[in-house]
């Protein structure tokens, strides 16, 4: 008998590395947010950044196996 792998506790592991990763990302954006002057761009790039892990959350809960999470995850 080999290793067994439970996919859901897998792709729950990548969520939390997606939502760390989008997070880093979120930082600095934060702080340009709070700036009147730089409110307008920030805002533009959050939604960028929203959109880009939506699009990564949505393909980790397709993902059909470890090694399409493998490579999700590698991309973060």
């Amino acid at each position: 008998m080999g290793i067994v792998i439970n996919i859901p506790k897998a792709k729950a592991i990548a969520h939390d590395m997606r939502r760390v990763a989008r997070a880093q990302e979120f930082a600095p954006l934060d702080i340009k947010a709070t700036i009147p002057s730089e409110a307008a761009a920030a805002e533009v790039a959050r939604q960028a950044i929203r959109d880009k892990y939506a699009a990564i959350q949505n393909d980790i809960d397709s993902a059909p196996g470890i090694s399409e999470l493998k490579l999700i995850v590698e991309g973060l």
